[in-house]
């Protein structure tokens, strides 16, 4: 008599498996997220179910008498600089972002780029249909190109595919949550699908010294979809982000083991697609009013790249019991703690006041040297007195209200010195050598210093 197959509910958030369903996942807390799987039991007598002996393994040095790697340059420069130079062969890389953000339009670029240069380049769709495809290369000028395409959604037929002709350099699979493996009886996009599609072919790229891209999808915050170990199994996690009121899109690395994190791209999406845009802090400093009180310049980094963008801030008096507080780009929790450092060390209140703040141009900041020129922001909206125009910011703030150090200030001095800035509030501990600009440099150790030189 044969035992029907047990079955488990596995939480498509996190990956957590419970042996019977639940309103929300016990591990994560997400709600509504446990769907029945067939649990995958080896039969009787396999070599699954049986143990292994093993064999030995031969061990190596860490000295390799192999030829060194070389990347493949994409043809696109600003992913070039997210990928740490170029694509390397037999890497796995996953690409998220909201939908509609511009992911396909950037992959059919890359393999259209690859398949210009003469190597082989497929991308299989399981979102589009063919003519969807044809019709977005048309709109971008690349239907000249000779790239390989297939719409399909079963791996083995995928695998099957790709092992027909000549190796091929790039494999582009869009998304990775379409595709369904014959052996497993779950629907396309559970967490066990996902899992061992990407593992089959992540196994076939470290083979065949094949790129791999994978598409991945986001959730309503903005995390990969899917089980976290996929972001483990890849060798580059990046992610696509942008407002859809603005034209540019920021490429950002994750993940990298192959070059250096946190690393960005700036794209702007234009009518024939994404345009590399090679000096960001142009784009996000060019609708700047430079005589409305609460708009402040920083300084920031973005990986090894200076960017310079504009922080505004509104401080109005409010009629509420509890003032609002509004943040677009930055952590609200920060402002909330920023506020307070103010009313504390310089006796300036905001308790009567809602406050808003937003970083122009839609990126989002996570260095905590930002401090200063929201400071700078903050002060001058309540006192409604404008900032010198051609001054700049960075410096984090304590809860003592010390002015610390930032890293690589003298890159922000040079890029705030190409843009044209002339005066640089930043902090007054910190080795500096900027003897070759010609740049004011104001240091100040506390936040008090900041409100004496805006005259509060």
């Amino acid at each position: 008599m044969v035992k029907p197959a047990k079955s488990q509910f596995v939480c498509q958030n996190c990956g957590t498996a419970a042996s019977r369903w639940a309103g929300n996942c016990a591990a994560c807390g997400a709600w509504n997220t446990l769907s029945e799987e067939a649990d995958v039991v080896a039969p009787p007598g396999s070599g699954l179910a049986r143990a292994s002996r093993g064999r030995a393994v031969a061990l190596e040095t860490l000295v390799s008498g192999a030829p060194k790697i070389v990347r493949i340059p994409t043809g696109l420069a600003e992913l070039d600089r997210v990928t740490g130079g170029g694509v390397v062969p037999g890497s796995a890389l996953l690409i998220g972002g909201e939908p509609g953000i511009g992911k396909s339009t950037l992959l059919l670029q890359l393999g259209a780029a690859f398949a210009k240069a003469g190597r082989r380049a497929i991308y299989f769709s399981g979102e589009e249909a063919a003519a969807q495809v044809r019709l977005r290369a048309e709109r971008l000028g690349l239907c000249d190109a000779p790239l390989s395409l297939a719409c399909e959604t079963n791996l083995a037929n995928i695998l099957a595919t790709l092992a027909e002709g000549k190796r091929p350099d790039l494999v582009v699979v869009d998304s990775i949550q379409t595709l369904w493996a014959d052996g497993l009886e779950a629907a396309p996009g559970t967490v066990s699908q996902v899992r061992a599609t990407t593992q089959s072919l992540i196994r076939y790229a470290k083979a065949q010294g094949a790129a791999l891209v994978l598409v991945g999808h986001v959730t309503k915050d903005g995390q990969m979809a899917g089980p976290k170990v996929i972001e483990h199994m890849v060798d580059t996690v990046l992610s696509f982000e942008g407002d859809r009121g603005h034209a540019f899109r920021i490429l950002r690395a994750a993940k990298n083991r192959f070059g250096a994190t946190e690393e960005i791209g700036v794209f702007e999406m234009a009518p024939e697609g994404l345009r590399e845009v090679a000096n960001p802090s142009e784009l996000f400093l060019g609708d700047r009013l430079t005589a409305t009180p609460g708009s402040a310049v920083f300084a920031g980094m973005e990986g090894t790249r200076p960017i310079l963008v504009e922080i505004q801030a509104l401080v109005v008096p409010s009629g509420l019991g509890t003032p609002r507080r509004a943040v677009v780009g930055w952590d609200a929790n920060r402002l909330s703690m920023l506020l307070a450092v103010i009313d504390a060390r310089c006796s300036i209140p905001f308790a009567q006041h809602d406050v808003y703040l937003n970083v122009a141009g839609g990126l989002k900041i996570t260095e905590p040297a930002a401090d200063l020129a929201a400071a700078a922001a903050l002060l001058s909206s309540i006192s409604n007195v404008a900032l010198p125009a051609e001054r700049v910011y960075f410096g984090e703030i304590s809860l003592s209200g010390a002015v610390r150090p930032a890293g690589h200030m003298l890159a922000r001095l040079k890029e705030a010195y190409k843009l044209g800035f002339r005066d640089v509030v930043l902090p007054a501990a910190g080795d500096l050598d900027a003897s070759g600009l010609k740049l004011s440099l104001l240091r100040v150790a506390h936040v008090k210093e900041l409100a004496k030189i805006l005259g509060l």
